[in-house]
């Protein structure tokens, strides 16, 4: 590789008479003189073989990794570690408790199994932050979940609390007291207020059934590098806005499936009414 860099001198040089034409510039005046300056360019050629081109490749991932810029240039370079297929689940990690998910039980008999959302998937974009474009939901049951989370915290002091969001400046956070899997200072999930969607952290079992029945999809970056750290972790997943009081009910499931994850104790939310 060959970078070229192209330096350019501010004085005009005038050409030397040449001994076979003496008298070139006999009889012009200046400003018919100015016609025949020469203006010289030196070029700097500088050559990059391949082991420096990945050394300084690694330095700058390396400075902008552990700098953390900001505003664009940081969205910019997550940019580049999003994930290709936001519909394929992680996999389990055998050392973490809980070691199944809960919203898929075959051998339960009594197990409801998760429905189908009605529809296709909504349009979702963005990394930070990532949002649903369209199919936002209403407003009753927006303030419906926000509810039925508040009301949760309240009757289960001991074991849950509401909060603003670690991870999302302007949403509802439902925090686990005491977490198995501390997941940004024990949040199980949040609420956005723009679009109606929510974040939540679920067991990769859970995160498939979610993924297959078109509940949701996962974060751009939900995965787990060795040399990059993410903002999120692997298991984190957006959960689509509830459009009406049966999507609400099964968010709220979905809901419960993230608290045993972060908790790894069973828990089941009374879901408020949409006024």
């Amino acid at each position: 590789m060959s970078v070229a860099i192209t330096t350019s001198t501010s004085d005009l040089l005038h050409e030397e008479p040449s001994s076979a034409a003496p008298n070139a510039c006999v009889g012009l005046d200046l400003n018919q003189a100015a016609v025949s300056c020469v203006l010289k360019q030196e070029p700097i050629s500088v050559t990059l073989n391949g082991p420096a081109i990945f050394t300084l490749s690694m330095a700058l991932a390396l400075i902008i990794h552990f700098l953390e810029p900001r505003g664009y240039i940081r969205i910019a370079w997550l940019r580049l570690w999003a994930i290709r297929d936001p519909f394929t689940a992680p996999d389990p990690d055998p050392s973490r408790l809980p070691k199944r998910g809960i919203l898929r039980q075959a051998d339960d008999p009594h197990h409801r199994p998760l429905p189908y959302r009605p529809g296709p998937r909504p349009q979702v974009a963005g990394i930070a932050p990532q949002r649903q474009l369209d199919q936002h939901g209403t407003a009753p049951h927006y303030h419906a979940l926000r509810r039925t989370l508040e009301k949760l915290a309240a009757g289960n002091p001991a074991r849950f609390g509401t909060a603003r969001s670690c991870l999302e400046k302007h949403g509802l956070g439902l925090f686990a007291r005491h977490p198995v899997n501390v997941t940004c200072n024990g949040e199980v999930c949040h609420v956005h207020d723009s679009d109606h969607s929510l974040h939540m952290n679920l067991h990769p079992e859970d995160i498939r059934e979610v993924l297959a029945k078109g509940w949701g999809q996962r974060h751009p970056l939900a995965w787990k590098g060795r040399l990059v750290r993410m903002p999120v972790p692997e298991e984190f997943v957006m959960v689509y806005a509830p459009r009406d009081d049966h999507e609400l009910r099964i968010v709220c499931r979905i809901i419960e499936a993230a608290i045993w994850y972060v908790v790894s104790e069973k828990t089941e939310i009374h879901v408020e009414r949409a006024a």
